[in-house]
C-alpha cells in the first residue's frame, strides 16, 4: 500500500480523539468500533466517511477478517483495571481487552499497531507479568513491540496526562527500534500553551461561545488536606480540583460532569483579577488566618465547561458531541488528546517510510 493512503482499523474508538490525530497524519480510518452508544453517535457525526460499528468487540471479530492488510491498527482499550485512579484489578474484565486488541492484530496483520493505555501499565512493577505476556504475544504474532511513556504537555496539549503507547512493527528487525522511534517522537514535540493562553479566546462561561454546562456547587472542605501548592491537596469537597491557568491542567477525568469536574477562577482567567482566588485562600489556610467552614465558594470559582474541556483535550472547536452533558464530559475525559495522537501517528508513519516492511510476509 506504499503508493496509496495508509489505512487503519480503529478499536475502542470512543468519541474519536485518537482518530482525529491519525487522520491528521494522513491515515484513512476504514473501520471503527465502540461500545458506548453516545460515543459512537459522536464519532459518526464527525467522521461520516468512516464505518463505525456500535457493538461489543467480541461480537464483531469475524467481520474484521475483511480488513486484513490494513496498514495500522490503533486504539486505547479501557484502562480502569490498570489505573492508579481505579482499583488496579488485573482480573477486571476490562483489563483483558488489551489482549483482545492483539486478537484483532492477529486477524488484520497490519504493518504496525499503536495501543494507548495508562502510564501504570507501562512502568509499574505490579504489571510486569501483564506487560511481559503482552509483549510475548505481540512477538509471537511477528511484531517487535516496545512501550513508550509520553507526557501530553510535550505534544502541544495543555494537560499533564502521561500515557503509555505500545508501538509494534511487523517483522521488525531494527536493532535500534527504540532509539529510532524515540527520535521520531522527539521530532514531533511542541510546547503546549498555558491553560490561560488556550482558553482565553473562548470568553467567559455563560456566553454564546462558551455555554455554562456544569452547575455542580463548589464547597470548602472543613478538614482540608494541606500541601505546599494551592493546586494540590484537598481544600474543597469532591474530587474536582482547581486548575492553575498559568500552567497546565491535570488529567481531565472521565468522571467529569458533577463535583469531580475541575474548576477555574473565572475572574482571573477572563477578567481583571490579578491573583487566583485559590492562591489567597490557600495562603490563609497555611498561615492560620482562615478557618475552613462548610459553605459555598465565591461564584468566581466555577467548573470548566464542555467547550473548555474540548479545547484542553485538543479536539477541534466544532467537534460535535452527542448525548447528555454527563455523557459528553465522559467522552471528552476518556479520549486520547488529538494532538498527542497526531504526534504518535506521524512518528509511526515516518518510521514505516524509513523502515519499510512492504512485501515481507
Amino acid at each position: 500500500m506504499s503508493n496509496n493512503q495508509l489505512t487503519a482499523v480503529s478499536l475502542f474508538t470512543g468519541a474519536g480523539g485518537m482518530d482525529v490525530g491519525f487522520e491528521r497524519a494522513g491515515i484513512k480510518v476504514v473501520f471503527a468500533n465502540e461500545l458506548m452508544k453516545e460515543a459512537a453517535q459522536t464519532y459518526r457525526a464527525n467522521h461520516p466517511n468512516s464505518l463505525m460499528v456500535n457493538d461489543d468487540i467480541h461480537n464483531i471479530m469475524d467481520s474484521l477478517d475483511q480488513y486484513e492488510g490494513a496498514d495500522l491498527v490503533f486504539g486505547g482499550p479501557p484502562c480502569q483495571g490498570f489505573s492508579v485512579a481505579g482499583k488496579m484489578d488485573p482480573d477486571d474484565d476490562r483489563s483483558k481487552l488489551i489482549f483482545t486488541f492483539l486478537d484483532v492484530v492477529e486477524r488484520v496483520k497490519p504493518r504496525a499497531f499503536v495501543m494507548e493505555n495508562v502510564k501504570a501499565l507501562g512502568i509499574l512493577e505490579k504489571w510486569e507479568p501483564v506487560r511481559k505476556k503482552y509483549l510475548d504475544r505481540a512477538r509471537a504474532l511477528g511484531y517487535y513491540c516496545m512501550p513508550f511513556i509520553l507526557n501530553a504537555t510535550e505534544f502541544n496539549v495543555s494537560q499533564k496526562r502521561e500515557r503509555v503507547f505500545f508501538i509494534g512493527i511487523k517483522n521488525g528487525n531494527d536493532p535500534f527500534f527504540e532509539y529510532n522511534m524515540t527520535n521520531l517522537l522527539e521530532e514531533q514535540k511542541k510546547k503546549a500553551p498555558t491553560v490561560r493562553e488556550l482558553l482565553h479566546s473562548l470568553g467567559r462561561a455563560g456566553t454564546e461561545s462558551n455555554p455554562n454546562t456544569c452547575t455542580a456547587k463548589i464547597t470548602f472542605a472543613t478538614q482540608p488536606i494541606m500541601r505546599k501548592s494551592p493546586y494540590a491537596g484537598m481544600y474543597f469537597n469532591g474530587q474536582g480540583r482547581p486548575i492553575n491557568v498559568d500552567d497546565y491542567a491535570n488529567t481531565l477525568p472521565a468522571s467529569m460532569g458533577g463535583n469531580k469536574t475541575p474548576f477555574v477562577d473565572e475572574d482571573y482567567l477572563y477578567g481583571s483579577a490579578t491573583e487566583d482566588w485559590v492562591v489567597a485562600y490557600h495562603k490563609g489556610l497555611m498561615d492560620g488566618t482562615i478557618t475552613p467552614e462548610f459553605e459555598e465558594a465565591p461564584t468566581r470559582l466555577r467548573r470548566i465547561t464542555v467547550n473548555e474541556a474540548i479545547r484542553i483535550q485538543t479536539f477541534p472547536d466544532d467537534y460535535v458531541f452527542c448525548g447528555n452533558k454527563g455523557r459528553i464530559y465522559t467522552q471528552i475525559g476518556n479520549a486520547v488528546p488529538c494532538n498527542m495522537a497526531e504526534a504518535v501517528a506521524k512518528a509511526v508513519v515516518e518510521y514505516l517510510k524509513e523502515h519499510s516492511t512492504e512485501g515481507e510476509a
